[in-house]
């Protein structure tokens, strides 16, 4: 499987798997695919490793270097885990 995203008005949508095969596309487009988004939604991801929750909190860093302050929607509880495991939960906020 992959990672798929779009972008509707300023929310970026993520599907798929999020992991160190899968995210070197994503990884490459960050700066255009971040533009103008406040909303990280990744209720779609099936699963997330740690290459995956790097990114997600490079994502947010591209967002506050363009101005905006983006949060994130749909945090299972599988991710909600990952985030603790790593100390993550001041980057990856969610607005639930």
């Amino acid at each position: 499987m992959n990672i798929n995203w779009r972008t509707d008005a300023n929310r970026l949508y993520l599907a798929g798997e999020l992991e160190r095969e899968t995210l070197l596309p994503l990884w490459e487009q960050r700066n255009s695919v971040m533009k103008q988004i406040d909303t990280i939604d990744v209720s779609a991801l099936e699963r997330v490793d740690s290459a995956g929750l790097a990114l997600l909190v490079h994502l947010r860093q591209t967002a506050l270097q363009q101005g905006k302050v983006p949060s994130f929607t749909g945090i299972t509880d599988k991710l909600r885990s990952l985030i603790a495991l790593y100390n993550l939960q001041q980057f990856i906020t969610s607005d639930r």
